[in-house]
């Protein structure tokens, strides 16, 4: 009695693990799927400094993109743009 090693094998790590590329596809369709898109943007000092202002971002993490970004979000869910979140 003789088995198939090709189906009787369990799936190599390789096989079952996606590349970079299908990964960032898969987060770009889940993206699309919410309304969502993927930008990168440009803040002058002055408007760090006015979230800063705002009581939105400590002067301490001002450097920190996240949580410049949530400052962001804070700042744009005021003006009545709701931002979707995870």
């Amino acid at each position: 009695m003789t088995h198939d090693t090709e189906l009787t094998m369990p799936p190599t790590t390789e096989s079952a693990t996606r590349s970079a590329a299908a990964e960032r596809m898969r987060l770009h369709r889940e993206r699309r799927r919410k309304g969502l898109r993927c930008l990168t943007i440009e803040l002058r000092e002055t408007e760090i400094d006015a979230l800063i202002h705002r009581g939105l971002l400590k002067w301490e993490t001002r450097n920190d993109p996240v949580v410049v970004k949530r400052a962001l979000y804070v700042f744009l869910e005021r003006q009545g743009y709701p931002i979707l979140r995870k």
